[in-house]
């Protein structure tokens, strides 16, 4: 039997998920087994994250009256503050937190970088714009207004980042993409200033939305934002395989018979629909997709088959989590979630630096 040759994905995890590839039934049946407790322990931990949002916050409300109210209704005090704000926020919460942690994963996967994560195409930025479009230039001021403009400057942004990076030799190389987002990005930056120094009215709400939150989303924004969620999901795990060629490199990609270009093009696509659905329902969350996508890896492995739902749970148990402890450092107020993910995330991505430069 030859030997089992080690292989390494863009962040340090081999694709299998192991040091080796499993050479043998026992070993691949010992894989499958953890790969299947973690995804279990996934699900649980997302449960119990669901469970603390529905009763934690400025009105703490048992878990057992929780359970009561979600099985048999109720006109309580208790039971409107679940159904009218918590449910929603709860909701809203897992289908950002799940769209922010496949979004990572995938631009780490098809840029081949470890601190990727959904702004470093621009595209947080470019729903920023639309946000302080809608606002300046339209006069909505509604959550579920925003929702649509921001989508839109998300997905123009994205759409420009490609056209830069695709021209001239190589094409849409992931060092291309990189380069062409930090510009795309500093470019609206500027431009969403320019806007807010000649519309100070606009000022305040804009403020609102950009620090990232799930305060005050209700089941209108979910409902707007979940088709754009499952389009960009189908995207994403359709190409699960060949993001597992594209990080042994691409050559090694295009002998295995993958169509780079394609699996580049549907990736980043699914990525921007999903970024740009969970940015325009919460604002710019921090973080999420960054360390999501290395906490997986490090319990299921590389292989995008398991990354990608692994992904997909713990976003919302970090996004869900740290909305939990935003609403009781601070009684009667609450620290915006988008505020809790960066000082969660500062403390990960500086971890993640120093095991880097140790590594090098």
């Amino acid at each position: 039997m030859p030997a089992a040759v080690p292989t390494t994905s863009p962040a340090g995890a081999p694709p299998g998920g192991g040091g080796t590839r499993a050479a043998g039934p026992a070993p691949r049946r010992a894989l499958l087994a953890r790969r299947l407790a973690w995804v279990l322990a996934g699900v649980a931990a997302l449960a119990v994250a669901a469970l603390l949002s529905l009763a934690l916050g400025s009105r703490a409300i048992t878990p057992d009256q929780v359970w009561h109210v979600l099985l048999h209704g109720g006109d309580s005090k208790a039971a409107d503050v679940i159904r009218t704000m918590r449910v929603p926020r709860t909701l809203v919460g897992i289908m950002v937190g799940a769209a922010l942690g496949l979004a990572g994963t995938v631009m780490q996967g098809i840029t081949r970088n470890p601190i990727a994560e959904p702004g470093i195409l621009g595209i947080s930025q470019g729903a920023a714009l639309g946000v302080v479009c809608a606002i300046a230039f339209a006069g909505i001021h509604s959550l579920g207004g925003y929702v649509w403009f921001a989508f839109a400057g998300a997905g123009l942004a994205a759409l420009g980042v490609y056209a830069v990076a695709a021209r001239g030799r190589g094409g849409a190389t992931p060092v291309k993409l990189a380069l062409a987002g930090a510009a795309v990005n500093a470019l609206l930056v500027a431009v969403v200033s320019g806007i807010l120094t000649t519309r100070a009215a606009a000022m305040d709400e804009f403020r609102f939305w950009q620090v990232g939150s799930l305060a005050d989303r209700d089941a209108e924004i979910a409902g707007q934002i979940w088709p754009f969620l499952l389009v960009g999901v189908v995207l994403v795990l359709a190409v699960a395989r060949g993001l597992d060629a594209l990080a042994l490199g691409e050559d090694v990609a295009k002998g295995l018979g993958q169509r780079v270009g394609r699996v580049r093009i549907l990736a980043g696509l699914g990525a921007t629909v999903l970024t740009g659905a969970g940015v325009a329902a919460a604002g710019p969350i921090a973080f999420v997709g960054l360390a999501v996508p290395h906490i997986a890896r490090a319990l299921v492995g590389g292989a995008h088959r398991w990354l990608l739902p692994m992904a997909a749970l713990l976003g919302p148990v970090v996004l869900l989590v740290s909305d939990v402890v935003g609403r009781l450092v601070m009684p009667p107020g609450e620290v915006p979630a988008g505020v809790m993910t960066a000082l969660i995330g500062v403390p990960f991505l500086v971890t993640l630096v120093r095991r880097k430069a140790v590594a090098a």
